[in-house]
């Protein structure tokens, strides 16, 4: 199986876990609760690299994936119906597409509510000011209300990649670094 069908799998898997739960948290009028049970959740997978470990590693069985699973949604303490999917995935052995999951759920939550969501890595934390700006300035750019994933990626050296859809924007001083080794490359 190659790398694109393997991703593919992934977030077709992803994809109907989220619509479901979407679905029946909709229903249940929740989706409030469960955006900010998103944006938990994503922050301890992005934090956490006992948690990405956990749900990757196929060192762990059923039942100690299933156990931790238990485990956190009681300390977070998720709606039943998201507490009930980490379950049945843990069961199922389908956690390695929990990132998918979160994202797909953040994306439909977003579009439901007409909103885009920019994933932005800069290289330090951005300010709550400088957020702001940013906000202000995709949701010109989209017509919608723009909700920020922010994350630091030091590597980056300076600069951000914002990613809204299909569109990026790489501002990063690495890249701009790259490009330039890469024309004096084709110079010399």
């Amino acid at each position: 199986m190659t790398v694109a069908n393997s991703i593919s799998m992934s977030q077709s898997i992803a994809g109907r876990y989220a619509q479901a739960v979407f679905d029946i948290v909709n229903d249940e009028g929740g989706l409030d609760t469960l955006a900010q049970q998103l944006d938990d959740l994503d922050v301890a997978l992005n934090d956490s690299a006992d948690l990405r470990n956990l749900i990757s590693s196929p060192l762990y069985t059923r039942q100690q994936q299933g156990d931790a699973i238990a485990a956190i949604v009681g300390k977070m303490q998720l709606s039943s119906t998201l507490a009930n999917t980490l379950k049945l995935m843990a069961q199922n052995r389908r956690l390695f597409v929990l990132p998918q999951l979160v994202k797909g759920l953040q994306g439909l939550i977003a579009e439901h509510r007409g909103e885009v969501v920019a994933d932005v890595t800069s290289a330090i934390e951005l300010s709550k000011e400088q957020q702001g700006r940013l906000r202000d300035t995709l949701a010109e750019k989209t017509g919608k209300t723009v909700k920020l994933n922010t994350r630091v990626d030091e590597a980056l050296i300076g600069g951000m990649i914002v990613k809204m859809g299909s569109q990026m924007i790489d501002s990063s001083v690495r890249s701009k670094l790259a490009s330039l080794q890469n024309a004096m490359k084709e110079v010399g």
